[in-house]
């Protein structure tokens, strides 16, 4: 039996790195935010209508850039309502960097926010410990769900926080996308952890179907320039065929006949086109709306 190959999440510094490296060179957050201020618009005008307050989550929240792009979609709805905004965020980095944002951004004096650095089974169990009762008119996962161990339960912890008109919305990968044909051939050869990285909205649709939970679905079109994991000892190249894998260093850590086929496939027609001399990922993203 193979060595099982070294979790990038486990080396945090490589991880974030990895992960702006994939920001720097996808559309992803273009896509998200035109969502946002598109179909979302609609769906935030909707929530807690004639209220003073709103009560709003953030889970894994990151950096903030899309929780701010949703603060100000809603202000833009309920320009007279103050913002009650729960931040949960397990990495310092990323939520030290998510208060810089707050701080350097005008025109949030009516949002309180609460900062806890947790995961989510983390913060699940915090409530439960509390007792909280407190409702929340909407709570979003944004590109998270890939880092919980039990998905189902996750998704009906929070669904249960939702008030009676509230919404839930989560964002991952196209179950037809690139990424899910990359982790359904390569995905036992990448290590097992106690995660569900390779978790596509495909398995989150079907987990829902068989449950009876309806939801709204939405398609993000989205592209990754990943033109420089073709050029051997090419640093950003590297960093995204980590964040692509999951895999710390996996050029080196990788067997070549592994290497070369991951390589073969992000470069084929089923991952990828070839657009003015670039190849272009399909990161396609789907977003679902769920009510209580």
């Amino acid at each position: 039996m193979a060595a099982r190959l070294p979790i990038l999440v486990d080396d945090n510094l490589r991880y974030l790195k990895s992960y702006q490296v994939f920001l720097d060179n996808s559309s992803e957050h273009q896509s998200v935010k035109a969502f946002i201020n598109g179909p979302l618009a609609e769906i935030l005008a909707s929530i807690g209508k004639g209220k003073t307050a709103l009560h709003v989550m953030g889970v894994g929240s990151g950096t903030g850039e899309n929780d701010l792009e949703i603060l100000r979609q809603l202000h833009l709805q309920h320009p007279g309502a103050k913002v009650d905004y729960e931040v949960v965020e397990p990495s310092s980095d990323m939520l030290q960097k998510y208060k810089d944002l707050v701080e350097n951004t005008p025109d949030l004096d009516h949002v309180t926010f609460t900062w806890n650095k947790m995961k989510m089974s983390q913060f699940e169990n915090d409530c439960k410990g509390r007792n909280l009762e407190k409702k929340m008119d909407f709570i979003h996962i944004i590109q998270a769900l890939y880092y919980v161990e039990d998905s189902e339960a996750t998704i009906l912890f929070f669904k249960s926080l939702l008030e009676k008109n509230g919404k839930l919305l989560i964002l991952l990968v196209s179950g037809e996308g690139s990424w899910a044909k990359l982790w359904k051939i390569y995905r036992p050869q990448f290590g097992k952890t106690d995660i569900r990285e390779s978790t596509t909205m495909g398995d989150l649709r079907s987990l829902l179907d068989s449950r009876g939970i309806p939801y709204q679905k939405y398609e993000l079109p989205s592209k990754m320039d990943i033109t420089s994991c073709f050029t051997s000892g090419d640093e950003k190249g590297e960093l995204l065929l980590d964040f692509l894998t999951q895999v710390q260093d996996f050029s080196k850590n990788a067997s070549p006949d592994l290497r070369a086929g991951v390589l073969d496939l992000l470069r084929g027609p089923d991952c990828s086109q070839e657009v003015d001399g670039r190849i272009m990922f399909n990161n396609n993203i789907e977003a679902l709306l769920i009510s209580p």
